[in-house]
């Protein structure tokens, strides 16, 4: 895979949602919540107005509504503004 986001986007690929409740039930796949936190797999060179401060490797939770999913190589990801990061997890 060889993306580079523009500007102030950023690649993210979403973490794993849930196979299984606490009890061991397994949640089949129309029932999954969307995660809303992933890593961040790439970054833009920012813009003038706003200097790019996530870097490869953050781990970082977005808006449920964030971004714009893509599938490449059969794997998810999503391409979304710096912005609709809300914040970095230490």
């Amino acid at each position: 895979m060889n993306i580079k986001p523009l500007a102030d986007r950023v690649l993210v690929k979403p973490a794993a949602a849930e196979e299984k409740t606490a009890g061991g039930i397994i949640i089949p796949d129309t029932a999954k919540e969307k995660p809303l936190q992933g890593e961040v797999l790439a970054v833009g060179q920012g813009t003038k107005d706003e200097e790019m401060v996530l870097k490869a490797g953050d781990q970082v939770l977005y808006g449920k509504y964030a971004g714009t999913e893509v599938e490449l190589d059969g794997e998810k990801y999503i391409i979304m503004r710096q912005s609709d990061v809300l914040a970095v997890l230490g």
